[in-house]
């Protein structure tokens, strides 16, 4: 070991001789406990983010520390390699997705070797692997045997941009989820898995997930929307047509003012075609798309039809609207008009005149104001015939069971989910196993055909060369049956549903998946990933997994028993104005910057000389120009004090806030920790007697570091907070910089002391950590050494704290061993520099102690 601390020296040694020994790799142990941990599998992006290095090291910190408790620990990691970003970066470089794909995970995987992770890199997938993905083409056909699969045309979520279907879970706030394009209607036939024949399981099984944020159960629980409700059959005027009605509040029927359709509802098919104002309005919405999060804030639009609606109770006729807040995929698609009670409702009726009825009491029994909004609470029905005066539940009961037995209604539950469209217009994916034969049906790929694999040739001079213009690659045979392969790819989260558990046995060749040792593994102890993943990753995450157990393959109902989110990264941004208003974002790296004396940002200027604006901490990306060269930053100061600055900067799922002089201090901290352990390694020899009987100041020190052990652990393992863990070691660490090492019974328990302090730091520095353990003459490698135990009797409170007063009042504090002779108590009391002031010049006329508590000095005044 040498004197000074360098991690370019140690760090590229040491992981290669992880990588030589492969230390990680595992195999399964029938008679050791497992812990799986897994962070979500990255995109090949081409550079790790801060927000990855994050996401990687919360899981190489759990993994190190439970590989340390004696378990058999699997951390794999692999590639999320289809996908639309890779073929339009290779489009744009008139490349092949491909090869672009393959090298960027060649930087990436580099990049994840420097900084240290614990993987074990014989089970890494590529899922634009013809290996990997044949297996999902295979189930899919499985899932079409069993009826959980279909193909039917129907409106859409349309990205005019990506030129390629979304399912409903990648419409945020009516733009793709991608690139933010708004988002269009329109009909396309594409294939479906039927997640809503498991809306149900998903939704009661999320009570099982104690492991998971709550919020994250929230979002799932709002998304499946599951409500219990009638569905009312209401007859057109003078036609035998009906239209059905969803609705949860039937106690409010007797204040429908109207009935409101989606622009997109068969019921207007005929209307559409007699009245050309109705017909202008379809053509208008079906070109924009609203998402449901932006009816709070649109302008309710609508035409009134020659239609109208006979009211399932009075039989009176109520006008027909077409609506722009009405949506076909919610509901039937038609909505009872209640303005008194809806403020959608109320909303349009005020646009249109349309009368407002109210039939509920507010909580106090007067009639509600209904000028400025609709009175949304429920409470007694009022002004509603033969349903006056009942509670909510009663109302409900009685309306419900009117329509019953009229022929016009039934009880049903409805679901905000739908079923998930996987199929994508874009090459760059898993080609869908299926086929159309001459007379048009649609049947599955032979299985002994599999897999399907993309044609080649897919990017000529610049030009996008979809897969439905290649003819020839289309052309297939079945059973003697000339037939034509589908050219839609699936949906690439589609392969991130299910490689957690393909990780468990990736080199299997008989099946999907190798049920002894997908059973062993699974489920998944930890996972972490963004939050951002909530409604769609995590929600197909799931449902794969109740399919693969329906199909014999996993014997668990979930896939994951802890989830971790963790917060974003922030840092600087800066940017300036350029003559036409436009925002130009300037790195921070490429800045002079002058602070105040208490590192506030007063003044910024760019190389050029503009004066930039300082837009504050913002999440980091690549528009802003506010990343971090993970590289430069390792080069500085080494992986390890990345490591450590990023696990102690913030609570594991807060933002946060990247500052180079946290990072400083990290590294100083590693150098202390070097040069403690180098001072020490001087003089201790493994000759040194252990079995001292410790005075009472080592018995404290040796208190505190036991106190430290139990406060880590608990900290890493049960409560997930590795910024109190890491200020424990710190704060430890700095008492023992001050302890003497001169004496053998202090070199012993400093030797047990810096061997507990390297292995706490061992899951969150694994290179320094690695060459101190060494260092410290243990035998092994500190990557399977045991976590440090508490010796309880070390932290039974043998100590007591004795107050100090001077003539009654309290001047200071001392702790002494609970059996100390009140002689030592009062010697100690006198040589405290709290007190000492007080004695100079006076004598003790009287020691008033009580046993255990106090000491009082009396002094002649």
């Amino acid at each position: 070991m040498k004197e000074q601390y360098n991690h370019q020296e140690i760090e590229s040694l040491i992981q290669e001789y992880w990588e030589t020994n492969q230390t990680f790799k595992v195999t399964e142990e029938k008679d050791k406990e497992k812990y799986y941990c897994l962070s979500m599998i990255p995109y090949p992006s081409g550079h790790l983010h801060m927000g990855h290095v994050r996401n990687y090291t919360i899981g190489d910190v759990l993994s190190r520390y439970h590989r340390m408790l004696g378990k058999n620990v699997l951390q794999p990691i692999g590639w999320d390699a289809f996908g639309l970003p890779a073929e339009s970066a290779a489009l744009e470089h008139n490349t092949a997705p491909s090869s672009w794909t393959y090298s960027n995970i060649a930087y990436m995987k580099n990049q994840m070797k420097i900084l240290g992770f614990s993987y074990d890199w014989s089970r890494e997938i590529t899922t634009c692997q013809a290996e990997y993905y044949v297996w999902e083409q295979w189930f899919f056909i499985y899932l079409y045997e069993k009826g959980l699969v279909y193909k039917k045309t129907s409106a859409v979520n349309w990205c005019p941009h990506d030129m390629t279907i979304l399912a409903n879970e990648q419409v945020i706030n009516g733009c793709c989820w991608r690139c933010q394009s708004i988002v269009e209607n329109k009909e396309v036939p594409q294939w479906f898995i039927k997640i809503t024949h498991y809306a149900d399981e998903l939704l009661n099984d999320l009570d099982t997930l104690v492991g998971w944020p709550e919020n994250v159960k929230i979002m799932q629980r709002n998304w499946i929307g599951r409500s219990e409700g009638i569905e009312i059959y209401a007859k057109i005027t003078n036609s035998t047509e009906k239209i059905s009605i969803y609705t949860t509040r039937p106690d409010t029927i007797m204040g429908v003012t109207y009935i409101a359709v989606a622009a997109n509802h068969p019921i207007l098919i005929k209307e559409s075609i007699k009245n050309p104002l109705v017909n202008k309005f379809i053509q208008k919405c079906c070109k924009t798309k609203i998402s449901e999060s932006e009816l709070v804030k649109i302008e309710k639009n609508g035409v009134l039809t020659n239609l109208t609606v006979e009211h399932p109770i009075t039989g009176k006729p109520l006008p027909l609207w077409v609506a722009n807040y009405v949506m076909m995929q919610y509901g039937t698609g038609a909505i009872i008009g209640v303005p008194g009670h809806n403020q959608h409702d109320w909303e349009f009726s005020k646009k249109y005149h349309i009368p407002i009825k109210p039939v509920i009491l507010m909580a106090d029994g007067s009639k509600p104001d209904l000028k400025k909004c609709a009175m949304t609470e429920k409470g007694i029905t009022f002004n509603s015939g033969e349903f006056d005066n009942l509670s909510y539940n009663e109302a409900c009961i009685a309306v419900t069971n009117k329509l019953i037995e009229n022929g016009l209604g039934k009880r049903t539950v409805h679901y905000r989910l739908r079923d998930w469209s996987v199929s994508r217009q874009r090459y760059w994916g898993a080609p869908i196993p299926m086929v159309t034969l001459k007379n048009g049906s649609a049947i599955p790929v032979p299985i002994d055909q599999l897999p399907i694999l993309l044609p080649e040739g897919y990017c000529r001079n610049g030009h996008i060369i979809p897969i439905n213009t290649n003819k020839e690659w289309a052309k297939t045979t079945i059973n003697g049956q000339p037939a034509l392969r589908e050219t839609d790819t699936f949906d690439t989260f589609m392969e991130s549903a299910w490689y957690y558990a393909r990780y468990t046995c990736p080199e299997y060749t008989l099946g999907m998946l190798d049920p002894s040792a997908a059973n062993y593994w699974l489920p998944v102890d930890q996972y972490i990933g963004g939050i951002e993943h909530a409604i769609m990753h995590l929600l197909y995450f799931r449902l794969f997994h109740k399919l693969l157990r329906d199909a014999g393959l996993v014997h668990s109902n979930e896939p994951v028993k802890r989830l971790l989110c963790q917060g974003m990264v922030l840092s600087d941004a800066f940017y300036f104005i350029g003559d036409k208003g436009e925002y130009h974002w300037v790195s921070p790296s490429n800045l002079t910057i002058q602070r105040d004396n208490q590192g506030r940002i007063m003044n910024a200027v760019d190389q050029s000389g503009n004066t930039l604006f300082y837009a504050g901490m913002t999440k980091m990306s690549k528009s802003k120009k506010n990343g971090i060269d993970i590289q430069r930053i390792i080069n500085c100061y080494g992986a390890d004090t990345v490591r450590l600055f990023i696990m102690f900067a913030a609570p594991l799922d807060m933002t946060l806030e990247w500052k180079d002089s946290g990072v400083e201090g990290a590294h100083r901290f590693l150098k202390k920790i070097w040069k403690l352990v180098w001072q020490h390694t001087k003089n201790y020899t493994s000759k040194i007697n252990h079995n001292y009987q410790f005075n009472f100041e080592t018995k404290l020190l040796r208190r505190s570091l036991h106190k430290t052990i139990d406060k880590v652990s608990n900290d890493i393992e049960h409560r997930q907070m590795f910024h109190t863990a890491i200020a424990a070691i710190m704060e430890f660490t700095n008492k023992l910089i001050h302890m003497p090492q001169t004496t053998e019974e202090e070199k012993a328990f400093m030797q047990e002391a810096l061997l507990a302090v390297v292995r706490m730091l061992h899951p969150f520095t694994p290179h320094i950590s690695f060459v101190l353990w060494k260092a410290l003459s243990e035998k092994g490698d500190i990557d399977y050494a045991p976590w440090p135990q508490v010796d309880q009797t070390a932290i039974i409170d043998e100590q007591i704290l004795i107050i100090i007063q001077i003539n009654g009042k309290i001047r200071g504090k001392i702790i002494v061993a609970a059996d100390s002779h009140q002689d030592y108590i009062q010697s100690c009391a006198q040589k405290n520099p709290a007190i000492q002031k007080y004695l100079s010049g006076s004598k003790i006329k009287k020691i008033i102690y009580v046993p255990g508590k106090l000491i009082n000095l009396v002094l002649n005044k």
